[in-house]
């Protein structure tokens, strides 16, 4: 084989994306004011450990640490904060521990999963039609008919794809008050309908076409009525999700390319993480 022949590597092959496509950030920030995490889960919090110089008088007083006059910070983040990846441990109990559902998958934490297993050609079904069709506490229901309507108009869903559901659901996420429709007023407080969310049938459908990744822009892969048959339908048979998409409206449905990096955290049942898609140049379709 010569070198011409050779396969080139990931960074080759991504520095070239980057290069001459556009990119867009799908990711939601991290803030206090912001909803970053499942309603009564650890909220996220980022704490000034040194500064520039002392500051006692402060409401939380700080101080130039030994070691150099700079600026840090640590975090308390809940590893399902923001826009995160699920890795399989998140809803598969162990092998061994007798627990329901317990079997290969509940040892697979997120820093086991392959490194591009939430990257690849990316399939958007747009589902927002669904917002608010459901009563207070519930979600809207992804069934298998829009996967199979969307394959009619686009193309059958292939080994390899990324499906991303886009809800509209990030739109809610909002600083302050505002922040509550996100979650609190659908799991809390039980006063607004939920994010529109695949049934089981669905995801075993999108299964069965050898997807392995599946993300959505709501707060969960699963209803908030109760998210675990929706997981349980995907993570043992080696799906990953990635949560909290936010600004789905680049993407096309077809000729994307998503890409989705999570931290690597051992022992994680998921980690937060950048999420992007490298848009097709405008001559594609031409």
């Amino acid at each position: 084989m010569t070198e011409s022949d050779a396969v080139p590597d990931v960074g080759t092959v991504l520095a070239g994306l980057f290069r001459h496509h556009q990119v867009a950030d799908l990711t939601l920030p991290l803030d206090e004011t912001l909803p970053c995490t499942w309603p009564g889960h650890m909220p996220y919090r980022a704490t000034v450990w040194t500064w520039f110089a002392d500051r006692p008088d402060d409401p939380q007083p700080v101080h130039a640490q030994t070691g150099g006059h700079y600026q840090t910070r640590w975090l308390v983040v809940d590893e399902h904060a923001g826009t995160h990846l699920d890795a399989p441990k998140h809803f598969v109990p162990p092998p061994g521990s007798g627990l329901p559902h317990a079997g290969p998958a509940g040892a697979v934490g997120v820093a086991d999963v392959p490194l591009l297993a939430a990257s690849g050609p990316a399939a958007l079904i747009d589902v927002r039609e669904l917002d608010g069709q459901a009563a207070p506490g519930q979600s809207p229901v992804i069934t298998p008919g829009h996967v199979t309507r969307f394959e009619a108009e686009h193309g059958p869903l292939q080994s390899g794809d990324i499906v991303l559901f886009r809800t509209g659901w990030d739109a809610r996420y909002r600083p302050g008050p505002d922040g509550a429709a996100y979650g609190a007023d659908v799991l809390t407080t039980g006063r607004l309908p939920g994010w529109p969310a695949p049934e089981p049938a669905t995801m075993e459908l999108i299964r069965d076409r050898g997807v392995t990744c599946v993300g959505t822009d709501g707060l969960s892969i699963g209803p908030a009525e109760g998210g675990a048959p929706t997981h349980l339908a995907g993570l043992p048979f080696g799906l990953t999700f990635v949560e909290a998409l936010g600004h789905l409206g680049p993407v096309p449905p077809r000729g994307a390319f998503f890409l989705f990096l999570p931290l690597r955290l051992i022992g994680g049942t998921g980690a937060p993480g950048r999420a992007l898609a490298v848009l097709p140049s405008p001559s594609a379709g031409s």
